[in-house]
């Protein structure tokens, strides 16, 4: 096991060879339910699987110097509308302030793990507690009471219609979809651009209900299990950055999946530094 073998089977689990490169929305599908989770552009430093150098079929694509004519991005950008509004596949602010797109078989950790067993209606508990902000509060209050609503709706319903709240209101909603209260639904482009927000609980009830009965536990250990399935190695420091989680939560879920014959762990890499989790996928001599 190199580090070159290792690069080589990310490069083909990511799609990002040409002759794996994601050409139609059901292949889009097929590689955000592989990978588990993927970005949409941005390129994160751990390793996660990009929609759009799965569609280009390469590593680290340029950007162009005129990008509303670049095919990749103009298919990247469809297939992450698409996907979400048809409810194949979530799609919001969940990996460190970023944007991604989930599987839905994986997203009920996600939701376990952001939000435990809470319902929508447990965000008073979460405000009285100081854990929510005063504007975000105060966007959600509005979003309960009458859901969807479009933008333009919302900021009205909020009286944050001034052009000097536009920071202060799209701050209130990274923080509402990292906290998983609300999800963008739509992108409308016509009479005029705007996106849909719903209450994630009414979008996606089944998903919500099965989050709400994973133990924290199984939802670390599933989510590493799917993201190592797909990125083939990872450090377990940059693991628990990159989902926030602790290192009491980390070691005990991956000790359990290298019980369970899914991961090898403090693997030694020639050439890299310190010790590495890998997926035991990754050890077979016809791993794909």
């Amino acid at each position: 096991m190199t580090g070159a073998s290792l690069e080589r089977l990310r490069d083909r689990r990511f799609r990002r060879l040409p002759s794996l490169a994601v050409r139609s929305e059901r292949a889009a599908l097929a590689f955000v339910e592989a990978v588990g989770l993927c970005s949409t552009f941005y390129r994160f430093p751990e390793g996660v699987a990009c929609l759009w150098e799965a569609v280009v079929g390469r590593a680290e694509p340029r950007w162009p110097r005129r990008s509303h004519h670049d095919a990749g991005i103009g298919r990247t950008w469809e297939l992450k509308d698409t996907l979400p509004a048809t409810k194949r596949v979530y799609y919001g602010k969940l990996l460190k302030g970023r944007p991604v797109l989930v599987a839905l078989d994986l997203f009920p950790a996600f939701y376990a793990l952001v939000r435990g067993r809470q319902r929508a209606r447990d965000f008073e508990a979460e405000y009285a507690a100081g854990r929510m902000s005063h504007t975000a509060h105060h966007v959600l209050k509005a979003l309960v009471r009458e859901h969807p609503q479009y933008t333009r709706g919302l900021r009205a319903n909020c009286f944050m219609l001034e052009p000097r709240r536009t920071r202060e209101f799209e701050r209130a909603m990274a923080e509402l979809q990292q906290g998983l209260w609300i999800v963008k639904t739509e992108e409308r482009y016509e009479p005029s651009f705007s996106y849909r927000w719903d209450l994630l609980e009414a979008w996606l009830p089944d998903a919500v209900a099965e989050g709400r009965r994973l133990a924290r536990r199984a939802a670390v250990e599933q989510l590493t299990e799917r993201y190592l399935r797909g990125a083939v190695y990872a450090s377990a420091p940059a693991l628990g950055r990159l989902f926030g989680l602790r290192p009491d939560d980390v070691a005990p879920a991956t000790a359990r999946l290298v019980r369970a014959g899914a991961l090898r762990a403090g693997c030694a890499v020639p050439g890299w530094p310190g010790r590495w989790l890998v997926h035991a996928s990754a050890l077979h001599p016809r791993a794909k």
